[in-house]
């Protein structure tokens, strides 16, 4: 599976979206805690919720395109 994502990722730029969101959840997470378990545990949770809301969106644009 994971080769048939590798080149739709490249092709579509969305590496970007990892540091991205990997820095947004941190400093979300932090600006809500002061330990680091916490901040690590609130950090996951938001950066899945913006990997299935982005694949979300993404499946949503995808069959658009089917269907048009």
């Amino acid at each position: 599976m994971l080769p048939t994502i590798v080149p739709l990722l490249a092709d579509m730029n969305l590496w970007y979206a990892l540091p991205l969101i990997v820095s947004v959840s941190l400093v979300c997470a932090a600006t809500r805690h002061e330990t680091i378990a916490p901040i690590l545990n609130h950090a996951v949770r938001f950066a899945l919720w913006i990997f299935v809301f982005m694949g979300g969106v993404m499946a949503l644009l995808a069959l658009m395109d089917w269907m048009a």
